[in-house]
């Protein structure tokens, strides 16, 4: 007998089999229903990315696949090679006469404003003067062919006036220099509280930034149309705020420059602010010469030119009781800002902001340093400066418990928010969704924590060179645009006359299926099956003013949007059916591809076609603002979170005292998506999630040399994790009674940055096996990211303090 073929790739993202966690979810979203119960793929079923057969067929089109018109030019960009310096002489004259070469652009050339900076203007599409940072721009090579363009860019000869750089925070702490002003927020008492204290304790931890590391690096296409107008392909976020800084550039209006982008290879915050530049230089070129203009930046100059998180120095101190309570925290947020704000302000606000995570803090000051260095821009990062947050309050949380012997799963639990009571934050929200008690017990007893923990501790005396930690980690993520005016969104839905639908909103597509849970909320709204909708490309022309695609809201507000405009053509349908079979309008109800009006029941598309013989439009806008929220910049207070999505995860993990090596052996997680929009995807969102985290907390180190150049810029040096780093065993689940308290979509909650805090836990784990080594004697020391130089560092640090105090 032959044997049956093994599932092809495909088969296995469309057939739940082989997952057992994934099998699970698409199950119940199918199980114990009559088949005509709901139409195929609505909101609440696991169903896969709606590109998920083109991504691994290959058939998927990103910008760089579309097909190139005549005479199409790419661009290069020129970079600088000092940190900090005055320019002297920019000769381009060999650049010029380079093979291929058919112009070269330089700030002289902006027929507009030299500027990108999403808030501040102080980002230069290229630099004139003064030289901010290693590796910024200062032209741009327009060639024949993309290799000709990079070979001419570095031909160029400057000479510069070398000026004192500051490249690191402590840099930028001694100088004074800011790119905003310092920010402080209060609450209680801190000073009075931390005098009083029975215990105090204070500390200093440094946590480094991280590189997007999309798989598309960013790239625009820019195409001249008539009367001076541009079209741009852009890998953006933000396509709305592209158009503007385009059109800026170009000196011209928004309605000058139309920007659609269909999907990116990635994004995770990379692709928010930073798109403008590149795609304003490839507008600038078309606009110079009247041809069409690529500009995709190779991953050398990606990383190289473009923003990353942002690192930390958090200065702390602590007062607190023999209990472990936390009574008065002091925290010193210094951020490396780079050369120019970018988003530096919204994102070290909401540093601010989740200092707490889980934590009620009666007594606080915190103040924040936005520290400007000779380094590139530091920008958005999934998670927008709540992990680094998260990350100072957890190292307090873990110095208490190991200053009194304590497990530091009990101090953290001592510490939690209450429910009705001791639950109003720092920045004044009453918190009404709290469910991190119960997530907490489910998680400790279902991973066996306590039994696991003193297994370890008695494995860890019998092993002198491999040492083992475990950790339970909370998360507590707000969810909301912190700049209140961005929490709105707008959607567009045509019904053509076979029933098939079109759906376009202001939200983009990363790979994290937005497109796919919005077009599931319209068939749900429709109740019609998921593969009689389509949703586009998004496109400034279709909806304007859309705000980036970030901050975990993407299906929050576009999936309202969506569902707020096919409500009012679900409206329209209902009163013509009404009218036409004679019944009442509440008597009229849209179920599983079909409609029953009164005694008569139709096919969706065959009302649809009468409604439009009766001349009854079929399209409509949707439109939606998120309530409740109200924020004062100005006090730092007010209700900025609409609700906060929750979470908690166990790490185990190993170390090698003798080489630093760490290899994380088993996760356990339950994290909260309130009424799953598609279980499948946010499955895979925590994943992935989660996996990034530990990276950032463990491999991705960025180093830069004493002239300012960043040293890792390419995956040969800069290490993100791959498939061998996954657990060997990791078990994920959302959690089952899980529903959002607020009005959100079909009451779900957001996905995409929460779980990347999750991964504090496995950082946790790493600094417990660190304490093992040295027979938990001293508080360890660590840094993050730990690599395996900084774990040794740590180990030898810690035994030396054990000897020292023995």
């Amino acid at each position: 007998m032959d044997k049956p073929e093994a599932p092809s790739a495909v088969q296995s993202l469309v057939e739940p089999a082989a997952e057992p966690a994934l099998a699970a979810h698409l199950n119940a979203g199918q199980g114990n229903k009559r088949p005509d119960a709901e139409p195929r793929g609505a909101a609440g079923t696991a169903l896969p990315h709606e590109s998920a057969v083109l991504h691994v067929t290959g058939s998927a089109t990103y910008i760089d696949d579309l097909p190139e018109l005549r005479r199409t030019l790419h661009a290069a960009i020129g970079l600088a090679t000092e940190a900090h310096a005055r320019i002297t002489a920019l000769d381009l004259s060999a650049v010029r006469s380079a093979p291929g070469v058919v112009a070269v652009l330089t700030a002289d050339d902006i027929p507009g404003i030299n500027d990108f900076g999403p808030v501040v203007h102080d980002d230069p599409i290229f630099a004139t003067d003064e030289v901010q940072f290693h590796g910024q721009a200062l032209f741009a090579v327009l060639a024949d062919d993309m290799r000709a363009a990079r070979a001419a860019a570095r031909l160029a000869r400057v000479d510069y006036n070398r000026l004192p750089a500051a490249l690191s925070v402590d840099d930028a702490l001694q100088a004074g220099t800011r790119v905003l002003p310092d920010t402080a927020l209060r609450h209680g008492d801190a000073d009075a509280a931390l005098a009083t204290a029975p215990h105090r304790l204070a500390g200093s931890i440094r946590l480094g930034g991280q590189d997007h590391f999309y798989l598309e690096t960013h790239i625009a296409y820019a195409i001249p149309q008539e009367d001076d107008t541009m079209k741009v392909y852009s890998s953006s976020q933000h396509p709305g705020e592209v158009q503007l800084q385009v059109a800026h550039a170009l000196g011209r209006e928004a309605k000058d420059v139309v920007v659609e982008c269909r999907r990116m290879g990635g994004g995770f915050g990379g692709k928010e602010s930073q798109p403008g530049q590149i795609a304003a230089i490839a507008a600038i070129g078309a606009m110079r010469t009247g041809r069409p203009v690529k500009l995709r930046l190779d991953r050398d100059d990606d990383m190289i030119l473009t923003g990353k998180r942002h690192d930390f120095r958090i200065d702390w101190e602590v007062g607190f009781d023999d209990d472990g309570r936390m009574l008065g925290v002091r925290f010193r947020q210094a951020t490396r800002a780079g050369y120019s704000a970018d988003l530096t302000g919204a994102i070290a606000d909401r540093a601010m902001f989740h200092a707490d995570n889980a934590y009620h803090l009666a007594n606080v000051a915190i103040d924040s340093q936005r520290c400007k260095t000779n380094t590139v821009s530091n920008t958005a990062f999934r998670g927008f400066g709540g992990p680094q947050g998260m990350f100072g309050i957890e190292e307090v949380v873990d110095a208490i418990a190991h200053h009194l012997g304590r497990d530091p799963l009990e101090v953290r639990k001592l510490n939690y928010y209450g429910i009705t009571e001791r639950n109003t934050t720092h920045y004044g929200q009453l918190i009404e969704d709290n469910v991190l008690h119960e997530l907490t017990a489910e998680l400790e007893a279902d991973c066996d924590y306590h039994a696991r923990r003193a297994a370890l501790r008695a494995w860890n005396a019998t092993s002198p060179v491999i040492k083992k930690g475990i950790a339970l980690t909370p998360v507590k993520f707000g969810i909301s645009f912190t700049a209140t005016h961005l929490n709105q969104a707008g959607a567009l839905l045509h019904v053509y006359t076979d029933g098939t639908v079109m759906l376009n909103h202001g939200g983009t597509e990363m790979g994290q299926g937005l497109f796919t849970k919005v077009a599931q909320v319209v068939a749900r709204e429709l109740q019609i099956d998921i593969d009689r909708i389509r949703v586009t490309a998004s496109d400034t022309a279709r909806v304007p003013n859309a705000s980036a695609t970030a901050a975990s809201s993407g299906a929050d507000l576009n999936g309202k949007a969506a569902q707020d405009a096919a409500r009012k053509i679900k409206a329209r349908l209902t009163e013509f059916a009404a009218a036409k079979y004679g019944c009442r309008e509440d008597q009229v109800e849209f179920r599983a591809n079909r409609v029953h009006a009164g005694d008569t029941v139709l096919g969706f598309a065959e009302l649809v076609h009468a409604a439009w013989m009766g001349r009854v439009s079929l399209s409509a806008t949707g439109y939606y603002r998120t309530p409740k929220i109200a924020y004062d910049r100005s006090t730092l207070s007010g209700r900025p979170f609409y609700y906060y999505a929750y979470g908690v995860a166990c790490s185990e993990v190993a170390i090698d005292t003798l080489t630093g090596e760490s290899k994380v052996l088993r996760v356990d997680i339950v994290h909260d998506v309130g009424h799953s929009l598609n279980p499948a995807i946010d499955l895979g969102q925590v994943e992935g999630g989660f996996i990034q985290g530990m990276g950032w907390l463990t491999t991705e180190e960025l180093c830069w040399d004493a002239d300012g150049r960043l040293r890792t810029h390419a995956p040969s040096t800069y290490k993100i994790p791959a498939v061998s780093d996954l657990p060997p065993v990791f078990n994920v689940r959302l959690w089952e009674r899980g529903i959002n308290a607020e009005d959100s979509i079909f009451r779900s909650k957001a996905v995409g940055e929460p779980p990347l805090m999750l991964a504090l836990s496995v950082w946790h784990a790493i600094k417990d096996a660190v304490a093992a080594a040295a027979d938990y004697g001293v508080t360890p020391q660590l840094d993050a990211p730990a690599t395996a130089e900084e774990i040794l560092r740590s180990v030898d640090d810690a035994r030396q303090r054990a000897g020292d105090a023995a």
